[in-house]
């Protein structure tokens, strides 16, 4: 118990808005989903959508300058 009060000291509180999709990498993410791995894709039910979804997003996942590329664009943290 004795170091719990030291390390609170070092927590810093930031402000953050309610609502910010240009600081979230996920919302390019989805964008990026959408239009080009998605688009005029029409599923016949909710399991066709559902796997087909989740292979675009393993291609995706293989591409790390692309997923990247989210993370810059969101400008949190120096790449």
């Amino acid at each position: 118990m004795a170091v719990y009060p030291r390390a609170a000291r070092a927590i810093v509180g930031e402000f953050l808005p309610g609502y910010a999709p240009d600081l979230n990498p996920v919302e390019y993410l989805w964008s990026h989903w959408k239009q080009h791995e998605l688009p005029n894709f029409c599923p016949q039910n909710f399991g066709q959508l559902s796997s087909y979804a989740r292979k675009a997003l393993r291609r995706m996942r293989k591409r790390p300058t692309l997923v990247a590329a989210f993370w810059r664009q969101a400008e949190l943290f120096p790449l």
